[in-house]
């Protein structure tokens, strides 16, 4: 029995969702707003915004913001395209360290290198990704033993 082929949203589309995400970011400290797009391999698309705290650690990145909302909708094992767009300018805007650490467990429990959509503050700029490429050689779940 053949399963009915899942309409995967446009690069453009997702972009998109991820720009309305970064305006409702909170960033009042950098005013610097990121938005991030998840969808999934079914097509469902849920997203995230940063919210900055006066503690500057107790931070929130749009793409840890948009994890966790893709865990409860979905699964992070079915995370297949992420979109995170930032800033005002042209400069392309691309997932600090850590989120990167986060959507590398993504990918290594859907066993997918994920592709990840960056582009700029002022729409000028979209660059594609695959998180191997932005964290070459990553450790997470695929390199920790499990006890027997």
């Amino acid at each position: 029995m053949l399963l009915p082929k899942v309409e995967l949203m446009t690069d453009e589309e997702l972009i998109a969702l991820a720009r309305e995400a970064a305006a409702k970011a909170y960033a009042p400290y950098s005013n610097f707003c990121v938005g991030c797009a998840i969808e999934s391999v079914e097509g469902e698309v849920v997203t995230g915004a940063n919210m900055e705290n006066a503690c500057y650690r107790l931070g929130l990145c749009a793409e840890q913001s948009a994890l966790t909302a893709a865990q409860h909708k979905f699964g992070l094992d079915k995370v297949a395209r992420i979109a995170v767009v930032g800033g005002s300018d042209a400069t392309i805007c691309t997932p600090c360290g850590g989120c990167r650490q986060a959507i590398l467990e993504a990918a290594q429990l859907s066993a997918r290198d994920v592709e990840i959509i960056c582009g700029s503050g002022d729409g000028s700029a979209v660059e594609g990704h695959t998180i191997g490429e932005l964290i070459p050689f990553g450790f997470g779940p695929a390199n920790l033993s499990r006890p027997a």
